[in-house]
This record gives C-alpha cells, sequence and structure tokens, in this order.
C-alpha cells in the first residue's frame, strides 16, 4: 500500500514533529512534509499551541508548488474551527491531490473527519503508515484522549543495591552531573511534575526545570516553558515559605481539605479532593489534570507515593537512573509496596532501554 518514498517521506515528517516536543502542550507534535515529483516543495511542524498548525507551514513554504502533490503528516488533519482554520481545507483550498497520515486523530469527537472532508473533495487519502512511530511521539496526548488521564512516568535514582537514600535522609547526590542533566530534558518535556509535600519539605524542591543544565533547541522565539508544578499535600503540611513557592510559575496543590490559614502566592491554586482511606486519591488527582489539558506527568516522589501510584497502576512508564553505588541494606527502599507471597503476584515490566548516562545507568521500563 505504501511506497519506499512514502515511508521516507513520513520519517522525514515525524522528525520534524519531534522539534516541537518542548513546546507544543497541550496540543499533539506534528510534523508535515509536502513532496511533488519526488522533491520536498513545503515542511514544517507545530511549534505552540495557537499557532500554525504544521500543515499550514508547509503549505506556505510550498505556495503554487501544492498543486498536484503530496502531503505526509503524522495526524490526521483537523477539520474543526479552532485558534486556527481547519488544516483539511488548507489542503484542499492548496490542490494537494493526496495526504498521507501516519493516524487517525484521537479525539473519538473528531475522529476520522478530517480523512472524510478530504475525500468528499476528491482528494485521494490513506493512514497508518508508521503508526507505531507516531502514536510514540504522542503518548500522553492520546492517552489524554483515549482514557481521560495523562501518560505518567516515574523517575528514580537509585544505588546499585536499590536504595534511594541514607538512613539519614542524605540522597545528593546518588547520580552524577549528567545523570541530573538528562533528567531535565525529561522535565522539559514534561506537561508536570508531580510530588508528595514531604518530598518538597524534607528536599527543598523547587520542582522546575534548571535551565542551567538543560541543552535544549527551541523554536526561533519561544522561550522554556515550565511544566505545571503538582504537589498532594493530604494533611496539609506544607506553608508558603518553601522554596517552591518562590518561584513564579503555576502550583496546583490537591488537597482534602483547602488550607486557608496560609497567605498562598497568586500562582498557587488550591484543589480540593475527595479522600480516599483519608488521603488525596491519586487517580483523581490526574483526571483533574486530564482535564487541565495536562498531557504527561513525570512523577518525582519518594517511595510512598511512588508505591501508591505503582499499587494503582497509575504509572505507565519507569525511567530509573542507577549509580555505581552502595548505601546499605538501612538505605531508603525506592517504593513502599505492600507484601507479597508468590513471585507470580509481583509486577511485571518490560525493559525498553538501556542507556548509559556519565558513570550511571539509564533504565527504561514500561508496564506490561
Amino acid at each position: 500500500m505504501f511506497s519506499e518514498q512514502d515511508h521516507h517521506y513520513m520519517a522525514m515528517a515525524i522528525a520534524l514533529a519531534k522539534k516541537g516536543r518542548f513546546t507544543t502542550t497541550p496540543n499533539p507534535n506534528v510534523g508535515c512534509v509536502i513532496v511533488k515529483d519526488n522533491q520536498i516543495v513545503g515542511q514544517g511542524y507545530h511549534q505552540r499551541a495557537g499557532d500554525a498548525h504544521a500543515e499550514v507551514h508547509a503549505l506556505r513554504q510550498a505556495a503554487d508548488k501544492a498543486v498536484g502533490a503530496t502531503a505526509y503528516v503524522t495526524l490526521e488533519p483537523c477539520s474543526h474551527h479552532g485558534r486556527t482554520p481547519p488544516c483539511a481545507e488548507g489542503l484542499i483550498n492548496a490542490g494537494v491531490c493526496r495526504v498521507v497520515a501516519a493516524m487517525v486523530d484521537p479525539n473519538p469527537k473528531v475522529a476520522g473527519r478530517g480523512l472524510a472532508l478530504l475525500q468528499q473533495a476528491g482528494v485521494e487519502t490513506a493512514y497508518g503508515l508508521l503508526e507505531n512511530e507516531a502514536r510514540a511521539l504522542n503518548r500522553g496526548f492520546l492517552k489524554r484522549m483515549e482514557q481521560g488521564l495523562p501518560y505518567v512516568t516515574c523517575k528514580l535514582a537509585a544505588s546499585l543495591d536499590g536504595k534511594t537514600a541514607l538512613k539519614n535522609g542524605q540522597s545528593k547526590w546518588i547520580t552524577g552531573p549528567l545523570a541530573r542533566r538528562d533528567v531535565q530534558q525529561f522535565r522539559a518535556q514534561s506537561c508536570a511534575i508531580l510530588t508528595g509535600a514531604d518530598t518538597v519539605i524534607v528536599d527543598d524542591a523547587k520542582l522546575n526545570v534548571r535551565e542551567n543544565e538543560c541543552a535544549i533547541e527551541l523554536p526561533q522565539g519561544h522561550a522554556l516553558r515550565q511544566p505545571v508544578r503538582v504537589i498532594i499535600d493530604s494533611q496539609n503540611r506544607l506553608t508558603p515559605e518553601l522554596a517552591v513557592f518562590q518561584i513564579d510559575a503555576p502550583i496546583i496543590i490537591f488537597r482534602t481539605h483547602l488550607d486557608n490559614n496560609h497567605q498562598w502566592p497568586h500562582f498557587v491554586e488550591q484543589i480540593e479532593l475527595k479522600a480516599e482511606h483519608g488521603k488525596v486519591s491519586c487517580r483523581a488527582a490526574l483526571k483533574h489534570l486530564a482535564s487541565c489539558g495536562i498531557n504527561s506527568v513525570w512523577l518525582e516522589s519518594g517511595a510512598t507515593l511512588a508505591g501508591v501510584f505503582a499499587q494503582q497502576q497509575l504509572i505507565d512508564e519507569y525511567v530509573v537512573y542507577l549509580a555505581p553505588k552502595l548505601i546499605g541494606h538501612q538505605g531508603k527502599s525506592l517504593f513502599h509496596l505492600p507484601e507479597i507471597t508468590m513471585m507470580d503476584d509481583a509486577a511485571q515490566l518490560e525493559f525498553t532501554d538501556v542507556t548509559r548516562i556519565g558513570d550511571d545507568i539509564r533504565i527504561t521500563a514500561k508496564t506490561c
């Protein structure tokens, strides 16, 4: 169904889409390549929500050369009027004769409509080319559209014997500087960074992307986007004096009861959720974040909260940094999980990547 040239140009469109991974949220990452007579006449990618879509950038570059051309786009062209006009109409008006989409739009309200609009106008359409690669580009957007939840990645750092800190709580630094820089890249790609009140208090964590440790290539004219900082504080332990509240950037605090005893900065939003066993429901918190357009969550927490997320099967992927250190059996563990008595009951993961980062090793695993 698809030729070697089709695969080549769609791969180029996917590479273009990746350039927007730091800036497009809550929109998906999308790339477009327009080809005529086996020559690229236009290309582009979506850079930021509210700005022109990938197809628009590519059509502007192609101009009148788009007539009779093929457009390769990583996501079905939109058919609805939002902050920008429908891309399907733009392709029709430009005279494109064939559109190849890597995948259909996952939004059930609009899925298939863009392709149908193109077909009604006499444009040849096809989809499914490099779909797995296209889906990997937008795991968070897809999960939010399909399940009403963000994609959760749990970051962990430990010694070779699986300890995150000494018995006295000291944890700086288990991993080396290159691993810590690598973490900043992941943070910058996430819509939100989530942790618990204990981590904020004990580590005096700021939960931000440290620009001096993060070499990111951004689209021209775009500043680094700081993820929304999210804190689960079931016992109202946080106070405005903590370092996290000294940075003027959005913070969401999930609580079982609002804290009206303190004057919180203007960028702090308290959300009251129904208690579950006396604590904030992590699933309810994730559902709320998804309703706010949060596609992906980077979970950096202590063993208790990480254990709750793992036990409730709320984690999609684990990114674990292992350092060549031995801390001993009295060190703090990665997770607090209930005891199991049968090996068959152990949570089963699948390793997807193992990479050396400086002196440390980064292991990526996904839930099965």
